[in-house]
């Protein structure tokens, strides 16, 4: 489950994350508020790794696609780890990124389901991420989100065998059952 920290004598800054102790754990910034995150289950980094490779296939030469953990920070007080995210190769710093992402994608997990849903939802939104996607490796689903106008629109929602066209950061179909699959080509 995720718990936030309550800040111990004041807001967290992306300047307290380097204390942190590389103990496995998930260490995020919610406009200061310390949120940590328990190591994910085999289930979620097989989506993970499958969302990363779709991605990374499909993308042109100006973007890159990182997988977690790596800290977005679009302010000192903010500090988000998507799962797998989408930058412009210009926009990647030597430790971070704090330029909007062109996509940021949350796995759902037990422990995640609320943060990602709500929390991080949201943030990406204020932080200008152009895309954001949620795939659900229980359902399987994948709902993604453009940002327009300043505010997320719905772009698609399918589940199982089923196919998204997707045009944002760039040009790539995204079936859910598919992210599911073991590189050997079997079911989880």
């Amino acid at each position: 489950m995720t718990m936030p920290v309550i800040p111990r004598g004041g807001e967290w800054t992306v300047d307290d994350l380097a204390a942190l102790p590389d103990d496995g754990l998930q260490y995020e910034l919610a406009d200061g508020v310390l949120l940590v995150t328990p190591a994910p289950r085999p289930l979620h980094q097989r989506v993970l790794g499958n969302v990363f490779v779709l991605l990374r296939e499909g993308a042109p030469a100006e973007c890159e696609v990182f997988v977690a953990p790596l800290d977005f920070q679009p302010t000192r007080h903010r500090s988000l780890q998507p799962d797998v995210l989408v930058a412009r190769r210009s926009d990647v710093g030597e430790l971070a990124i704090t330029a909007p992402l062109l996509l940021a994608v949350e796995v759902l997990s037990p422990s995640t389901r609320s943060k990602d849903l709500l929390l991080k939802r949201g943030l990406y939104e204020q932080s200008g991420v152009a895309a954001y996607w949620v795939v659900d490796p229980d359902e399987p689903s994948v709902v993604a989100w453009e940002l327009e106008d300043g505010r997320y629109v719905e772009r698609a929602r399918v589940q199982g065998e089923a196919s998204a066209a997707l045009t944002v950061p760039f040009a790539v179909s995204v079936c859910p059952a598919d992210l599911l699959r073991s590189s050997s080509g079997g079911h989880a």
